[in-house]
């Protein structure tokens, strides 16, 4: 019979191609989890991995297996959780949250959880679009507070909040006096983080800017690293507004809007259509949005 431990370590080596590190992720020891893959490729009778001397691969069939065990864990979490919740945000609750939003948003929220839901334990996790939204379909997230949209077939979203974009740029620079347009924007001097993160995506599509090396490409993985580089005259970007208050400090940088319709981001939630726990998801989109009504 299969068993929800063969799927779980199953999964598990697809992710790592390597059994040590598999079975560390598993806490148990690697003749254990390979015994239990062995097991599970007699049951199934097809060959899962493929084994080199100081290597693995997961063959296509185990591939296939690997992503339809992940659902099958998925809703299995979602099982535990709809027999074991019964009040409002109580218990464990896994919260996935981009970069670009968690130094911002979450001292706003969770003082508010905490007084108003004080049985709730929030565990996060700060990383970038795709892997939160890999670790949400395969279950290991409960949901996710980032930009809209994600391409996620299993996952359901619900907008909170606008954040919209504003231009930061050295103090010296000479801007107009008007509220700013896309053509006052030099494309050759704007300064954004290195690929993977979706401001920089969101901000390339306002920028129209087709061809990759137009903007100055620093491999910055924070937005405090970019204002440093504005600040010190190196170029000008865009910020979430959001982010302003914490990141536009410095007399060096200045902030100018832009003229309607301004550009921008919608923040959202995003969960498993099949998690049991709406309510939940719904409380917190409510806290997050009186967080940022307040402030």
């Amino acid at each position: 019979m299969i068993t929800l431990r063969q799927l779980r370590y199953l999964t598990a080596l697809a992710r790592n191609r390597h059994f040590g590190k598999a079975a560390e992720e598993c806490a148990v020891t690697q003749p254990a989890l390979s015994m239990q893959i062995r097991e599970l490729e007699r049951e199934l009778g097809a060959d899962l991995v493929e084994r080199r001397p100081g290597e693995i691969a997961v063959t296509e069939i185990g591939l296939e297996v690997a992503r339809r065990a992940e659902r099958i864990l998925a809703a299995t979490r979602d099982l535990v959780d709809f027999a074991r919740h019964r009040d409002v945000l109580s218990g464990p609750l896994k919260l996935g949250i981009i970069p670009t939003l968690a130094p911002y948003l979450l001292p706003r929220v969770l003082p508010l959880l905490q007084r108003r839901y004080p049985a709730l334990r929030l565990d996060v996790r700060e990383t970038q679009t795709q892997v939160l939204v890999d670790e949400l379909v395969a279950g290991t997230l409960d949901c996710l507070l980032l930009a809209l949209p994600i391409e996620a077939h299993d996952a359901e979203t619900q907008p909170l909040f606008d954040d919209r974009f504003l231009l930061a740029a050295p103090a010296a620079e000479p801007l107009p006096k008007r509220r700013l347009t896309i053509g006052d924007v030099d494309q050759r001097r704007l300064i954004l983080l290195e690929e993977g993160h979706c401001l920089r995506d969101q901000a390339l599509a306002f920028c129209a800017t087709k061809r990759r090396d137009a903007a100055a490409g620093l491999g910055a993985t924070s937005l405090t690293t970019v204002m440093q580089m504005v600040a010190n005259g190196y170029g000008v970007t865009l910020v979430p507004e959001i982010a302003a208050d914490v990141e536009v400090r410095d007399g060096r940088v200045k902030l100018t809007r832009f003229a309607a319709p301004e550009p921008g981001r919608v923040i959202g939630l995003a969960f498993r259509r099949t998690s049991p726990r709406r309510e939940d998801f719904d409380a917190l989109g409510e806290i997050v949005t009186q967080a940022v009504r307040a402030k």
